[in-house]
């Protein structure tokens, strides 16, 4: 190889290498974002600004900017042409319902799938459920006589906890674009936890109606898991709309 070559092979390599650097910054500004919208800091209708938004999080105005982007293509935040960027509404009564909906149609179906595979989901779903039950008691704890939450760290590690119980679920379907559906609709169940009044949160009944779901696939039964987890989605349904 000639160092003309080797020169040229160089500087692709150099102009790689902030790729993985921008990215993790990009997406440390989107979670930082993301959890500013979650825990009522940055609540519905309120203005978000590129630049004061980047002096906030000491970093430049592009992964901002970037970050502001992809949350609009999840519904969180709407963009107007000379007014920029702002939180979204909570969702409505109707898209609440078709959110519901949707949730039923695919998650049911991911149960029907995933029956068949229950000797290997078994282990997963046991120990996705004692996570949240963890996350449920940190939270319980942090929480102390009050009863509310200290600030959104706990909750989003039970909120996480609480949709990857189902997620195992869906991965265990064994059906890719099954799993992609489904996995697109946590941004708009996190549009659904800012609908929610972070005060009243569902702890007891959201691990009971977990157990319950894991209870009938330990049965073998094929049309237990299916019951359990349209009646869990159906009482999830029912205590949004009495907060709302």
């Amino acid at each position: 190889m000639t160092s003309k070559e080797t020169s040229a092979g160089s500087g692709r390599q150099r102009s790689r290498t902030p790729v993985v650097p921008r990215r993790a910054l990009r997406d440390g500004v989107y979670d930082a974002i993301l959890e500013k919208l979650l825990d009522g800091s940055a609540p519905p209708g309120s203005s978000l600004g590129i630049d004061s938004l980047a002096r906030e999080l000491e970093v430049s105005p592009t992964p901002v900017r970037e970050a502001l982007v992809q949350l609009e293509h999840t519904g969180l935040v709407t963009r107007t042409a000379l007014k920029g960027y702002r939180v979204a509404p909570p969702l409505s009564p109707e898209q609440l319902a078709e959110l519901f909906d949707m949730r039923g149609i695919l998650e049911v179906a991911a149960v029907e799938r995933a029956v068949a595979h229950t000797d290997d989901l078994l282990p997963e779903l046991q120990a996705a459920h004692a996570r949240h039950v963890l996350a449920a008691h940190r939270v319980r704890k942090l929480r102390g006589a009050e009863g509310q939450p200290t600030d959104f760290a706990d909750l989003r590690e039970y909120f996480a906890a609480d949709w990857e119980f189902h997620l195992t679920i869906i991965r265990a379907a064994g059906n890719r674009f099954l799993s992609q559906s489904v996995e697109s609709l946590g941004t708009h169940v996190h549009r659904l936890r800012q609908t929610v009044d972070h005060g009243t949160m569902d702890l007891e009944q959201a691990i009971d109606e977990h157990a319950a779901i894991l209870a009938a696939f330990e049965t073998r039964d094929p049309e237990r898991p299916r019951a359990a987890m349209r009646d869990h989605l159906a009482a999830v349904a029912r205590r949004v709309s009495a907060d709302g």
